[in-house]
């Protein structure tokens, strides 16, 4: 589980439920069962105008990745990196071939493979990112999505509000009622407010974090993997991958990595 997410939707949670509670109103008074069918029903719904119905369907599996944590290993690939790397100055570029198919990461077991095969440096380097573009084209895609609903929310939001005011001013003959019935009106702007601002807007941020953290070790996995192709000295390539480490990371393996 992401600590970051359970903080910010119980902190976010607590603070909104607070100033409900301090401001003289209640919980119950917030809650309002047709606001939420216009607003969280009608925005969702809406999707399926501009979306495929894939991904409409599986929206909800993508934006339950804000719950995890995703490890994707860059201290580990510069390792093995660097130990492949001084195999292939040892014995030559065929004998990555016997442990090929134990490497864990996909792409950079494709990459290896096409270096095994005598491919050209450019033309590895050119299938690698057109691979990598591609996998951030679709969580882009996913993205757009998430983007999306975040910014139909409030205008369904303001349009349970109308429909809600058109209601009271049918029934302006009750004076009693028309501020219980302005209330429930703008129910539906704040379901659209907390939508966008406090659960998809966010959540489209932090998929994006997770799709930027994922291509820069794809580009680090590229940069190994041409070096290895070139035979460049393990050394250098070492120094070149290290750069896309955190310091904390990079000063905890370098000793290693940077042995004479």
């Amino acid at each position: 589980m992401d600590l970051a997410t359970i903080i910010g939707l119980i902190g976010g949670g607590f603070c909104i439920v607070l100033s409900i509670i301090t401001s003289g109103g209640s919980i119950m008074g917030v809650f309002d069962i047709p606001s939420i069918f216009c607003t969280v029903g009608g925005s969702y719904f809406s999707l399926y105008l501009c979306a495929p119905l894939k991904q409409c369907l599986g929206l909800m599996k993508v934006v339950n990745r804000i719950n995890k944590t995703y490890d994707y290993g860059e201290k580990k690939i510069v390792q093995n990196m660097v130990a492949l790397s001084e195999k292939a100055r040892r014995e030559g570029i065929l004998a990555l071939e016997d442990g090929l198919d134990d490497i864990e990461d996909p792409f950079m077991r494709s990459g290896l493979r096409l270096v095994v095969d005598g491919t050209d440096g450019q033309v590895i380097r050119t299938i690698m990112e057109n691979d990598m573009n591609q996998s951030e084209a679709r969580h882009m895609s996913w993205i757009g999505i998430v983007n999306q609903w975040a910014g139909f929310a409030p205008g369904f939001g303001m349009m349970g509000t109308v429909i809600g005011l058109i209601g009271m001013l049918k029934n302006m003959e009750d004076k009693s009622a028309i501020g219980p019935n302005m209330a429930v009106a703008l129910i539906t702007t704040l379901y659209g407010s907390l939508m966008a601002n406090w659960l998809l807007g966010p959540a489209a941020q932090k998929l994006l974090g997770q799709n930027a953290d994922e291509m820069k070790t794809k580009e680090m996995i590229i940069e190994g993997v041409l070096a290895i192709q070139a035979g460049e000295n393990p050394r250098i390539m070492a120094q070149k991958l290290l750069t896309y480490l955190e310091p904390a990371v990079r000063k905890a393996i370098e000793a290693d990595v940077l042995k004479d």
